[in-house]
């Protein structure tokens, strides 16, 4: 059973920055971890949960990236998230499954975001549609 720690995500930046995320608490069998930036608004969150249902086991991953600018009214200035980008993965699997096809199918879907993979990269990095 894996313990709520740290999470290091690296970015695709020109220059790749790892971001780390540290643990913040566990609600109701999600755990959340989050990049602190100082205001609390404005933090990086990753949230995983997994439970079972019936005879599957039901995963999902959630990460969370708000875009926050500064807000002045009335000479008061307070951040305030502008747009969020939310990226999710839900997983299925039977508890009759074996872990090596848990691995092998975890590890296609990984490689699906590959950069060089063009056909899900640019559907979903360059947001064009699939003809």
């Amino acid at each position: 059973m894996p313990q709520l720690q740290n999470l290091v995500l690296t970015d695709r930046a020109a220059t790749p920055v790892a971001h780390t995320f540290v643990p913040r608490d566990i609600d109701k069998g999600v755990a959340t971890v989050v990049e602190t930036s100082g205001v609390p608004i404005g933090e990086n969150k990753v949230t995983l949960s997994l439970r079972r249902v019936g005879a599957r086991m039901k995963g999902r991953l959630v990460l969370t990236v708000p875009v926050v600018q500064t807000e002045t009214i009335n000479g008061v200035a307070n951040p305030k998230v502008v747009r969020s980008a939310i990226v999710s993965a839900d997983v299925v699997f039977d508890v009759t499954s074996t872990e090596q096809e848990r691995k092998d199918a975890i590890g296609m879907f990984m490689t699906a975001f590959d950069p060089s993979k063009v056909l899900v990269n640019d559907t979903f990095v360059k947001l064009q549609n699939v003809y």
